[in-house]
């Protein structure tokens, strides 16, 4: 795990010195800049394998530069086959990457496993790869020189002048994150996940293209339940086992779920008992999941430590931790996971694994079976009357909104990240918001479905939300907390071998039965049992609505409004009067950071 940065173009020194100070946290271990004329390159390595090999970037050859963030799983096996074309003085993982560039140019991404942000200046062309599922970020700016960076912090200073990006502010309210390629500042964006960009030196021109895509496995490849749970069985099993190899300690999260207790299980067949940690709230006990961590903890045999999160923890916290963010991310669990990091990092750990991605995976969420329920709506001939009374009587709550699309003929779900609908949007701003207006931020993804071999709704959920409500949300929340304090967090789960198999199964395998993760939970029954398998989902929750109220935080959404003028005041009270209803909590949440961003960096 490390940062990467870099400038293409005139720069002064100082600033660029000081922009790749920003980004220090991601790679504490040694620091190294590349510099000429019109470039400068440079990478923070926090340092988890070949910790005693002096393997340090940018690693240069020839006329090729090079500067990475990842980890790649697969470096040795590649380094087997390509010890006949290339001279490695090491084992490192860049020089691996620099053969394989060598050997299959911008294509030698596709032989990579693992999660990455490459940069790669090759003589006039400087290219970007961000993974195959954006586990790791990648951000760019280019006004007069074109500069990069693995946190948007070491772009700022060479803004002209700080703007917000409407695209970001309205795809966050609807998505509780920025969509690709917006960030809230305007001029600097993003890769999305499993694309890489082209930056021609001469030209001064910018191409972005997709290298990978979960859509491109072919559906219906299995079609047998017990062929599906033997290969992905295996699959997983090397996924995890690929991500137990470390020079430095390794740390696991626990919480009460299946998820994680599946990793510390595949963990413990390696013989590998990796110390856990699970959060809980002074006072709020109902929130937290010490209960079942303790007995999951009990029936694997871990050691587990329970971090107890305080109000004043909270709050005292939260500006530290939306500033690590860059930008709003509308998800209040970003500051427990933050402080809980904060502890394992103090204990001595630099690599966590976590359990992200299975539900999207495995069709984990509830809901997903309801849409699938509602979905069926749309095949009513006679519904014109239905359509008709759904127009006459709005409800501010987000089902009346579901139902309406369905008898509009318009798409019903547009990932679990949705938050404001448009008509809620259109409500609150100032700013009128049409009807399907959130539409335009993920109709590309629409798109590569419908012109896809994929046609199962199912399939369309998991892939919309591994695209946004993973990619953008839970892991750049992720990403931003974990290396806050130099700790790396590996995601099994989203191994792309593992997800791709899964989207090759026949979809109606994974909900024909109509339990949730019902493949996961046949497959780890044997390691888990009953008391773990069975036990009721209980989602990553905390009391932060009460802290807020408490601390009279609320008060800044009215007091930033009043100075930007983005929403109705009345509709605005509306909103805010419900918190302690605990009604619209995530929607206040989300205005809640939007201000503080607003307040810091516009105000």
């Amino acid at each position: 795990m490390c940062s990467v940065f870099g400038i293409l173009g005139n720069y002064d020194e100082t600033q660029a010195r000081y922009a790749l100070s920003k980004l220090s946290h991601r790679g504490p271990d040694y620091c190294r800049i590349t510099q000429e004329q019109e470039l400068f390159f440079a990478h923070h390595r926090l340092s988890i394998q070949n910790t005693k090999n002096k393997t340090d970037q940018p690693l240069r050859y020839k006329n090729i530069l090079l500067s990475f963030n990842g980890e790649i799983y697969n470096f040795l096996e590649l380094k087997e086959i390509l010890k006949k074309d290339f001279d490695f003085k090491t084992d490192a993982e860049s020089e691996i990457l620099l053969a394989a560039y060598l050997k299959w140019g911008v294509h030698f991404v596709s032989h990579l496993r693992g999660m990455f942000a490459i940069a790669i200046l090759d003589t006039k062309k400087l290219y970007l790869f961000r993974d195959r599922l954006g586990k790791k970020p990648l951000f760019y700016l280019h006004e007069t020189s074109f500069i990069f960076a693995s946190e948007i912090k070491a772009l700022v200073p060479f803004l002209k002048k700080k703007e917000m990006n409407e695209d970001a502010l309205l795809s966050y309210l609807s998505y509780l994150a920025p969509t690709a390629p917006h960030t809230f500042f305007k001029g600097i964006q993003k890769l999305a996940s499993g694309e890489y960009l082209t930056f021609n030196l001469q030209t001064k021109k910018i191409q972005t293209q997709v290298y990978f895509d979960l859509l491109d496995a072919s559906p219906n490849l299995i079609t047998s339940r017990d062929e599906a749970i033997s290969k992905l069985e295996s699959l997983l099993k090397e996924s995890i086992d690929i991500r137990l190899h470390s020079d430095v300690p390794m740390a696991s999260l626990l919480s009460g779920g299946i998820d994680s207790a599946t990793i510390n299980a595949y963990a413990l067949k390696q013989n590998i008992n990796l110390p856990s940690y699970t959060i809980g709230y002074d006072g709020y006990s109902k929130y937290d999941e010490r209960e079942n961590a303790r007995e999951s903890a009990k029936i694997l045999g871990l050691q587990n430590k329970e971090i107890i999160i305080s109000q004043s923890d909270f709050i005292n916290t939260s500006a530290e931790v939306l500033d690590s963010l860059d930008e709003p991310l509308n998800d209040p669990a970003s500051i427990p996971l933050y402080i809980l990091f904060k502890n394992i990092s103090q204990d001595g750990y630099k690599v966590v694994l976590s359990g992200e991605g299975s539900d999207e995976l495995f069709l984990g969420y509830r809901q997903y079976f309801e849409f699938l329920d509602i979905q069926r709506a749309s095949a009513l001939k006679h519904k014109n009357w239905l359509k008709n009374y759904f127009k006459a009587n709005y409800s501010h709550n987000r089902e009346w909104e579901y139902y309406k699309r369905i008898f509009n003929d318009t798409l019903l779900f547009r990932s679990s990240a949705e938050n404001f609908t448009d008509l809620q949007k259109n409500n609150l701003m100032k700013k009128n918001i049409k009807d399907n207006q959130a539409l335009h931020y993920i109709q590309g993804y629409r798109d590569i479905f419908n012109k896809s071999a994929h046609t199962d709704e199912s399939t369309w959920y998991s892939y919309i939300d591994l695209k946004l409500y993973q990619a953008e949300y839970f892991l750049t929340k992720l990403d931003r907390v974990s290396m806050a304090h130099s700790v790396e967090s590996r995601t099994p789960f989203l191994d792309h071998k593992l997800v791709s198999t899964v989207f090759s199964i026949s979809p109606h395998l994974r909900y024909e039965d109509e339990v949730t993760k019902s493949l996961l939970k046949e497959i780890v029954h044997p390691l888990l049992g009953n008391k773990i398998i069975q036990r009721k989902k209980k989602g990553f929750s905390s009391p932060y609505m009460e802290y807020l109220i408490d601390a009279n935080k609320l008060l800044l959404i009215k007091s930033v409004n009043k100075q930007t003028n983005l929403f109705k005041p009345k509709e605005l009270d509306q909103f805010l009067s419900g918190a302690k209803k605990g009604v619209f909590k995530q929607h206040i949440w989300g205005l809640y950071v939007l201000s503080v961003w607003i307040s810091k960096h516009l105000l």
